[in-house]
């Protein structure tokens, strides 16, 4: 039934029982504290999230009725079960629980049921175990049968008051057949009792178990701190139950054994806080019940970033870093390595997952990609374990991210081996302690060279020395010394040695039992793994906060607590609190520190390096990460990285191999940012680093190399006098010039002949040294542009070429007034004469002065870079400033071309050797053929080829007035003298009027 369902009846039944008097009796309300409690349990492991917190709830309920329970009726005593706790006494008590065993059992129940106690378990391991290990089914766990655990009970409990002897031994006086083992093995069987004994342990959760003692006994044997006062312990083992954890939490404060909250049922506790919990999900129940009554609790392993949450959990302090910084670390870890393509693993429950996504973030935040992220749990059946291996196995990750507590792994681990899963490389969070003995020689291979973070532990002096004196007949005192001896030698005490109170007794009865003449030996480093004091250092520091914090009581410090003094006797919970997180504490090698207001310490985190060599187990540092540095946060040693047998460097990880330089990404449809295409850059972006997203355009002035990997600086392009075409065209006004001049100085030799004289003399050396400037202005649009030649190229060739062309027309007016002024009393006569062309000429040239002295001062050209031109070049040219005044001086021009042509061609039919009418015209017609071809070639052209366009044009137009008006003449001048004479001119004349 479901739980809401089964609180609903619950609340029936108490509403019944009350109306009711002659049920109000005690046992009535016993059996409703029960059912309430087996309510609160189910709710508890809900699946839902409402369903965990609703039974979270409950079980606060449970305890306020307890409390009312026990003011109603002093001396009560109510229906429970007991606990297991060790106690050694002490003026004063710190209480401890830890995990030693790695699991526990708990039936099925109904509501109807009398909660039943979660009982602890071990691992199964050995042969004797593995042959009463019970089948395991595709969808089920195991299934070991009946629950029976070896109970260690101490002789003397946890009294309200402390012994009158500061120190007493602990002995068990009960042992129960272990979890997990053949129930019908017989009496006489050693194996399997010693296989499945044994490795229910495990020496790495003991081992955070004896930091504890260790800081207690270093402190009691110290008269720097706490002089004259002896701390004493009272611990719980866990199981890695959070019933259990809550349960034993409890027992602890309620000074008893049976873990009721009730101070009316007791004396005055000695109890002044509490160390642990390893784990955050056992940690955040324990926070939850122990932040109602103020009670101090100090964890050495719990990472949960929400546990710094003070409203919530007010009474929570922890030796550790939160895993905000964790997250951190992780992503730059990863970073470093150029992981961007990985896989997770989170464990099945409220901490893996808000811990996971909040990983999962920080990576995807740097730019790497989750390319899954599955679950898992000690409870999962064989079919889920498969399923998450088959998960692994099909991605293409190199790196998976491992944040969960290292029991839930224990058998994917084993799977993956026999799977024959490699290439995988396993990073954890600190939430994966590094237990040697709790995997098998299998899954250590698949975490060989895995890569772990540790929160960063200082050193502990006279530990080692500690852990050598370690021995049943003289550390009695300590919880689970025999079984610590019994797991290190594989050997087994005697039933009648257990049953001893006073001493423990050497002798055996049997083969194979422990002697009490067993050495450590060599065995010492690596069966503690002394080189890694993760989490036995932060259990050991919190020792050291509360004897701080006890000194500080002790000596009345009135500038930390402004109120009259707490008594050692007398303390209350939420005073030591209160002292707690004002007081700097430090051990014996440690600098001072302080809580923070989160009840967190400055954290920083080592890398160690999982190295397995020769079936040996080593754990290496190669690094550490440091939030306060300024340099680089994190610290690697890649050369003393142990890669596994798989890898003889750095894994890639990476689902899209980084783009070389000169490429950039391209994201592929469908798939995570990590996976793309390499696309070259576009044209004119260049980038110079691998990997990139995005290209970068170049400078204006600046090109992309080949490999576009960096700019360079354009070709700056313009029309030169040392490249061949500039050298062509000098060539070409050379001659033409010289050609003109030669002509020019032709006329002047013949300026008295009749065909120079009858072609106006003037006008004739107007016109020719016109045109040997025309051609000389050509030499201006050649070379590197600048200021001087910007401004007057243009505006001089139109000026001087308009002179030509008025020249030209001039000439064609001439003529045909000449042969227009013979006929007999025409008014023409008079305007023959230098007045006319010489007006002519002079307006043209006005008016074409005026246009470019308008386009000077308006819109003056000027040099200019042109960037847009060309892709990999610079154009070096002349901007005209306006075009429409280049237009309208370039229209000009071809409005006096087009009246010449006119005038030429009505005058080409009139009579006379010299009619020049005829030349002129295809003077003209050549003129007007050049620049109306211009004007599409000069539009479709860039760079230097546009103004080769123009000299062209300039040198064809001018070369055809030339060659039409000036080569006949010439010619007749030159070959034929006999028709340059003044009879045939005469003659011709004559014929014509006759």
């Amino acid at each position: 039934m479901a739980p809401r369902v089964a609180f609903r009846r619950n609340m029936n039944l108490m509403n019944l029982d009350k109306a009711n008097e002659q049920t109000n009796t005690p046992k009535t309300r016993n059996t409703l504290y029960l059912m309430f409690f087996s309510l609160a349990y189910f709710s508890s492991i809900g699946r839902t999230r409402n369903e965990k917190s609703m039974g979270r709830v409950l079980q606060l309920l449970l305890l306020l009725s307890f409390l009312d329970e026990g003011h109603s009726v002093p001396g009560c005593r109510l229906q429970g079960w007991p606990i297991e706790t060790f106690t050694r006494a002490g003026d004063v008590l710190i209480g401890g629980v830890f995990v030693v065993h790695s699991g526990f059992e708990s039936e099925q129940m109904t509501f109807r049921d009398h909660p039943k106690p979660a009982l602890c378990k071990g691992l199964f391991g050995g042969r004797g175990c593995d042959r009463a290990r019970p089948t395991r089914g595709p969808d089920r766990p195991y299934d070991p049968g009946p629950p029976r655990l070896a109970l260690l009970t101490p002789a003397g409990g946890l009294s309200g008051n402390p012994p009158s002897t500061p120190k007493v031994k602990v002995v068990f006086v009960q042992t129960l057949p272990c979890s997990g083992c053949l129930n019908e093995a017989p009496s006489g069987s050693r194996s399997v009792w010693e296989s499945c004994r044994i490795d229910q342990f495990h020496v790495r959760y003991y081992r955070d178990v004896l930091g504890m003692m260790f800081a207690i006994d270093e402190i009691n044997n110290t008269t720097d701190l706490l002089p004259n006062i002896t701390l004493g312990f009272s611990m719980f083992d866990s199981c890695m139950s959070e019933l259990r954890a809550i349960w034993g939490a409890l027992s602890l404060v309620s000074g008893a054994k049976s873990p009721i909250p009730s101070y009316d049922c007791h004396a005055p506790s000695v109890m002044v806080g509490m160390v642990g919990e390893l784990v955050s999900a056992l940690s955040l129940p324990i926070a939850r019940v122990l932040g109602v009554l103020h009670f101090p609790q100090i964890s050495h392993g719990a990472t949960l970033s929400a546990l710094s949450n003070k409203m919530l959990f007010p009474s929570f302090l922890r030796t550790v870093p939160s895993n905000m910084l964790q997250n951190v670390a992780i992503t730059q870890l990863l970073g470093r390595f150029g992981w961007t393509w990985v896989g997770m693993l989170v464990v099945d429950n409220d901490v893996g997952e808000q811990g996971g996504q909040a990983i999962k973030a920080g990576i995807e935040k740097s730019g790497g990609c989750v390319a899954f992220m599955e679950k898992i749990h000690l409870s999962y059946s064989m079919k889920q374990i498969h399923r998450v291996v088959d998960v692994i196995k099909g991605s293409s990750v190199q790196v998976v991210v491992l944040h969960s507590p290292e029991v839930h792994v224990i058998v994917l681990l084993d799977v993956l081996h026999d799977r024959e899963m490699t290439g995988k490389i396993f990073v954890s969070s600190a939430s994966f302690a590094v237990t040697p003995s709790l995997f098998s020689m299998k899954a250590w291979k698949v975490l060989n060279g895995m890569l772990c973070l540790i929160p960063k532990t200082g050193t502990m002096p006279g530990f080692e020395e500690f852990l050598n004196d370690l021995h049943p007949s003289k550390s009695s005192q300590y919880p689970f010394i025999r079984l610590f001896w019994e797991k290190v030698f594989k050997c087994r005490w005697s039933e009648d040695d257990v049953s001893q109170e006073s001493s423990v007794s050497l002798n055996i009865a049997e083969e194979g039992g422990c002697r009490g003449n067993e050495v450590f030996g060599n065995k010492l480093p690596s069966l503690f793994e002394i080189n890694d004091l993760s989490y036995t250092y932060h259990a050991y520091l919190a020792v050291y906060a509360y004897a701080h914090a006890l000194h500080a009581i002790s000596m009345c410090s009135p500038e930390i607590y402004n109120k009259p003094c707490a008594k050692m006797g007398s303390m209350h919970p939420w005073q030591i609190l209160r002292y707690l997180k004002k007081t700097p504490f430090r051990s014996n090698a440690s600098d001072w520190m302080l809580f923070n207001s989160d009840g967190d310490l400055p954290a920083a985190y080592d890398i160690i390096n999982i190295q397995i060599r020769n079936k040996s187990f080593n754990l290496i540092k190669v690094g550490t990460y440091n939030p306060e540095s300024k340099d680089d946060k994190i610290t690697i040693n890649i050369t003393s990285i142990a890669w596994g047998e798989y890898f003889d460097s750095v894994p890639q990880s990476v689902c899209s191999n980084s783009c070389r330089p000169g490429y950039r990404k391209s994201a592929q449809l469908g798939k995570p940012v990590c996976c793309f295409d390499c696309v070259p850059c576009s044209l004119g972006e260049m980038v110079n680093k691998s990997g990139a997203s995005e290209c970068f355009k170049c400078p204006t002035d600046r090109w992309p190399n080949e490999e576009r990997t960096k700019c360079v600086l354009k070709v700056v392009e313009f029309l030169s006098f040392q490249e061949p075409l500039g050298v062509m065209l000098v060539t070409m006004v050379v001659i033409f010039t010289f050609f003109t001049l030669w002509i020019l100085l032709i006329f002047i030799k013949h300026q008295d002949t009749p065909i120079v004289r009858a072609n106006n003399r003037e006008l004739s050396y107007i016109l020719l040294v016109s045109l040997i400037l025309c051609f000389l202005c050509c030499l201006v649009f050649i070379g590197r542009p600048s200021i001087f030649t910007c401004l007057f190229r243009q505006t001089l060739f139109s000026i001087v070429f308009s002179i030509s062309i008025s020249s030209v027309l001039a000439k064609t007016i001439m003529v045909t007034l000449a042969f227009k002024a013979t006929i007999p009393n025409s008014p023409l006569k008079k305007w023959l004469g230098p007045r006319i062309p010489r007006s002519v000429v002079g307006l043209c040239s006005v008016l074409q002065t005026a246009i470019c002295s308008a386009w000077l001062y308006l819109a003056p050209p000027f040099p200019r870079l042109n960037t847009e031109s060309g892709y990999n070049k610079v154009i070096f040219e002349c901007h005209e400033g306006q075009n429409l005044f280049f237009y309208v001086s370039l229209g000009f021009m071809g409005f006096l071309a087009l009246v010449s042509f006119l005038a030429a061609f009505l005058a080409r039919n009139l009579p006379g050797s010299f009619n020049e009418a005829k030349h002129i015209t295809f003077s003209m017609l050549v003129f007007c053929s050049v620049w109306l071809s211009f004007i599409p070639a000069y539009l479709s052209t860039r760079g230097k080829y546009t103004v080769a366009v123009q000299i062209f044009a300039i040198l064809a137009s001018t070369a055809g007035l030339l060659g039409c008006i000036f080569i006949p003449k010439c010619y007749i001048t030159l070959m034929k003298a006999e028709r340059n004479s003044k009879e045939l001119l005469k003659g011709r004349k004559n014929r014509s009027n006759g």
